[in-house]
């Protein structure tokens, strides 16, 4: 709802209205509330905003899946569940992966052996080569069996390093800390590359996004702080960013801290995005009398409270707008007590 922000000054002189003044009966809706107050509303100027709407995403989300082609032999989360950064989400059958591990190590082992043997053959010719025992040829051939079994040893280690990346996808892992919010595999599934496995979203913060005029938009800069509103909760929002998005359209988007989890991602929201001041009548929220869809004020006429219906607009801190049904001058009895 969009913060109503008193500039100029409105209240409240106030009376007590211990009881009606008429000996009429009146229906129940026409009692006054035992300690309630009249007052006399005036003109007040409030900000303006242009209320754009839009939805409240995460702001970090993330749909996993792997590059292996495989079954699924566990998925030890379930949706609602929340999870903490690492934590294992979906395993899958690595067994192929396991018996090319045992090559990799075993390739790796005899190229390390190899490249032991060549340096101490190296260092034997090199004393020889000294001592004018060994020839420049049998030097070089030394030489080169040794780069050899060097260049051996790296590719033996660089494919250790790419087995042991691709059998990390078999353990599907969070991201980061979040809630699961879809599950999309069962032990026994047939996991295939690129296929969605589970989905995680860290909800702590939200992200609403709104598109607006660039006349909306004015002003507005990284960091500003704006009204939201996410269902029907008004909340601070801090301006992400604005951005062209089409021809005559920019999209705002703007962060709501989230860390109890009070508002669900995917919710409606509306950024009230500041364009001035203008004249508006505020009455107190306990001033509003509702009956079904109907709003309405209970107006002081000739010391007598009547009911008048009226256009409601919004409510913040504690005040109610009044689109139409009342005018400044006008005194409303506001609830202050039971009936």
């Amino acid at each position: 709802m969009r913060k109503l922000i008193p500039v100029t000054g409105t209240l409240l002189a106030a009376l007590a209205l211990g009881a009606c003044g008429s000996d009429a009966e009146q229906t129940p809706a026409e009692r006054i509330p035992l300690g309630g107050v009249a007052v006399a509303v005036t003109d007040t100027t409030i900000v303006d905003a242009f209320e754009a709407a839009g939805t409240a995403d995460p702001i970090r989300a993330a749909t996993l899946s792997t590059k292996l082609m495989g079954s699924v032999t566990a998925v030890p989360v379930q949706e609602g569940n929340r999870v903490a950064s690492g934590q294992l989400l979906v395993q899958l059958d690595a067994r192929d992966l396991d018996a090319k591990q045992a090559q990799v190590e075993a390739g790796l082992a005899e190229a390390s052996a190899v490249y032991s043997d060549a340096t101490v053959q190296v260092g034997r010719i090199r004393a020889l080569y000294a001592d004018s025992a060994a020839t420049k040829a049998q030097l070089d051939q030394a030489e080169t069996g040794l780069a050899r079994a060097t260049a051996a040893v790296a590719t033996a280690k660089a494919m250790a390093a790419e087995l042991a990346a691709t059998a990390s996808y078999a353990d599907i892992r969070a991201p980061f800390a979040g809630i699961v919010t879809h599950r999309f595999v069962d032990p026994g599934s047939f996991a295939a590359p690129g296929a969605p496995l589970v989905t995680v979203e860290d909800a702590s913060t939200l992200r609403v996004t709104v598109s607006a005029a660039p006349d909306a938009v004015r002003g507005l800069t990284r960091g500003t702080t704006v009204t939201a509103i996410i269902g029907d909760v008004t909340v601070d929002a801090k301006v992400e960013g604005v951005v062209p998005s089409g021809p005559n359209l920019y999209t705002v988007n703007a962060l709501v801290p989230n860390p109890a989890g009070e508002f669900l991602s995917g919710s409606s929201a509306t950024l009230a995005l500041p364009r001035g001041t203008r004249p508006a009548i505020l009455v107190p929220s306990g001033a509003v009398v509702r009956q079904g869809d109907l709003t309405g004020v209970r107006a002081v006429t000739d010391g007598q409270p009547t009911l008048r219906w009226v256009k409601l607009g919004r409510t913040s801190d504690g005040m109610t707008e009044v689109l139409s049904g009342l005018a400044a001058g006008d005194t409303v009895v506001v609830a202050g007590g039971e009936r």
